[in-house]
């Protein structure tokens, strides 16, 4: 699993963001090291970032991004042969970004500490209702076949509790096969028995070739139960930073 880096005009397209929903108070989880929340900071957005990698790496996640997608560079170019060249130039172009995006939220998360927060899903530190939107980028059904149904469901709870409007997710293909998530049907029919009701929504955005659509969550009526076991132990990181391993 590979900690990207996208940008803010990327989290516009992916996630069909318009200046209305700009004016609202947005959730990024993951973000990882993406330059959503540091370029929405220079716009006047009220926008937060978590995820799990700043209670470990915070002082130099940008700079272990930035050192593990160059290391990566044969790898994801490989990766992306057959994807949709029309974001990026082509992957010397896509690491030259993914760079770029690195660098500002290194600089952001040192300037605006409080903006980024350490925490994962599927148990968020964070009280009911504390933003209006939350965006969900490249995990949930990006690695669904490894997460589980259990966590996806979880994890999509877990969002509806902490957004008070709505939830967006994106995309809804699996990363290693290029095709949509199989249990997103059913997932969908049991979020709405829950009070949860989505909709799919094609975005104008597509990289990986099929991945151009999310799930958008209504959440306006959706109050969750009280918590049993806050703060419950999370799974082991599976993020490893390889160009290291290998002495880079």
């Amino acid at each position: 699993m590979l900690v990207s880096a996208r940008s803010f005009a990327e989290y516009r397209a992916m996630f069909a963001l318009t200046e209305h929903d700009l004016e609202q108070r947005i959730l990024d989880c993951p973000a990882g090291a993406a330059s959503f929340v540091a370029e929405a900071g220079r716009r006047g957005i009220d926008a937060v970032a978590v995820d799990r990698q700043y209670a470990e790496h915070r002082a130099e996640l940008g700079l272990l991004v930035e050192r593990e997608t160059a290391f990566k560079r044969e790898l994801l170019a490989k990766e992306t042969a057959g994807y949709v060249w029309s974001w990026y130039a082509d992957a010397d172009d896509m690491i030259r970004q993914w760079t770029a995006n690195a660098r500002a939220f290194g600089a952001d998360i040192v300037a605006r500490p409080e903006r980024y927060v350490a925490g994962s899903l599927p148990a968020l530190p964070f009280a009911d209702d504390s933003f209006d939107l939350a965006l969900c980028s490249h995990l949930l059904f990006s690695y669904g076949n490894r997460l589980g149904g259990e966590f996806q469901r979880e994890g999509l709870l877990e969002l509806a509790r902490v957004a008070r409007r709505e939830v967006r997710v994106f995309p809804l293909v699996v990363y290693d096969t290029g095709a949509r998530y199989e249990g997103l049907g059913a997932l969908r029919e049991e979020l709405a028995e829950l009070g949860v009701p989505s909709r799919v929504e094609r975005v104008a955005y597509e990289f990986q070739p099929g991945a151009d659509e999310m799930l958008v969550l209504s959440t306006a009526g959706h109050r969750a139960p009280a918590r049993t076991a806050p703060g419950a132990a999370q799974a082991p990181d599976p993020v490893r930073w390889r160009h290291r391993e290998a002495g880079a």
